[in-house]
């Protein structure tokens, strides 16, 4: 840093301003100093200006080891909002959410000096592990649940899986559909849980009978099963599925009995993963903003940091209607 302010022409305390992007700094003073700084290669020395603000500048995530689209895309999410809010990330996988797995997770972070972490927590285990967490740092948890325990260094985010619900289920209703089926994600996630909910408030919130969901896991062979399974045993006037890959074993094995779509049954998923416009036909689901997300757990994490307390924040998700919800033939 001095050997720039010296070619610059200017004070140490210059060119920190300039790297810090102080508004007190001339244009050109700015220009003078950032033409040095590419002129000398410099690169900031991350360890001293550590030492220096006590901060490294660093957050770990805590995410599941899946290869599904809501984990995976939330991941992404907060990992480009802590490139953009000038942070480093360090992202520990965990396959079992449990006390052992969570508090190795925990040291290897501590061992690293994070100033904050963010759990991707989807299922009722990793929210249960929290409750007992002792972390020196704050700590935000990506996940629908309501009732993430109550410490002050726990803070929450998620999308709001209620409200997405209820949108799918509402559209399907003011269609004209006078039942709707939902088949639903595994229980112990809390996703699935709160568009479980959402269904059933919405239905009873229009009159309209249910009857039970149909518990199945995330995956297209699932919807695939449940599909025949409903084409030997009576069809629905539309279906609610979980989330879109559900939805796509459904499509196939209607598709394979000649079961129309929608003209027979209307069908909505959920999470407008990356193909579900591309489905026969395209896919009504329900979008999640895994950016807005991401950007929404960063800025929870330095609320934090700087002693604010933001509490559980959500964000509302949004119905993108395509051919598969259409009126009956």
């Amino acid at each position: 840093m001095s050997d720039v302010a010296a070619l610059a022409g200017v004070s140490h305390q210059t060119v920190s301003r300039v790297l810090n992007d102080h508004p007190s700094v001339r244009p050109e003073t700015r220009d003078r100093v950032l033409a040095a700084i590419a002129e000398l290669g410099y690169r900031r020395n991350s360890a001293a200006r550590a030492l220096v603000t006590r901060r490294t500048g660093t957050v770990g995530v805590v995410t599941p080891a899946t290869a599904l689209y809501g984990p995976t895309s939330t991941l992404v999410g907060v990992e480009e909002a802590a490139r953009v809010a000038g942070w480093f990330v360090s992202v520990a996988t965990l396959r079992q959410f449990d006390g052992d797995a969570m508090h190795r997770a925990f040291e290897h972070f501590l061992g690293q000096g994070v100033d904050g972490v963010a759990i991707i927590a989807p299922t009722v285990q990793a929210v249960d592990v929290l409750a007992a967490l002792d972390s020196p740092v704050p700590v935000v948890v990506v996940s629908s649940a309501a009732d993430v325990p109550s410490e002050p260094h726990l803070h929450a985010v998620g999308v709001d899986q209620q409200q997405g619900a209820r949108l799918a289920t509402a559209h399907l209703i003011d269609a004209g559909r006078t039942g709707v089926l939902h088949v639903a994600g595994p229980q112990d996630w809390f996703d699935a849980q709160d568009r479980l909910v959402g269904w059933r408030a919405e239905c009873a919130a229009a009159g309209v009978p249910v009857d039970e969901p149909v518990v199945v896991g995330w995956a297209a062979s699932d919807g695939y099963d449940v599909g025949r399974r409903l084409v030997r045993e009576g069809l629905p006037d539309a279906v609610f599925a979980a989330n879109d890959q559900l939805a796509l074993g459904l499509l196939h094995a209607f598709w394979e009995a000649g079961v129309r779509v929608p003209e027979d049954v209307a069908l909505v998923g959920f999470d407008d993963e990356v193909g579900s416009a591309h489905y026969v036909p395209p896919l009504t689901t329900v979008r999640q903003d895994f950016s807005a997300l991401g950007a929404l757990a960063i800025d929870t994490l330095e609320t934090a940091m700087t002693g604010g307390e933001p509490g559980h924040r959500l964000i509302p998700a949004e119905l993108v209607v395509r051919a598969s919800s259409g009126a009956r033939g």
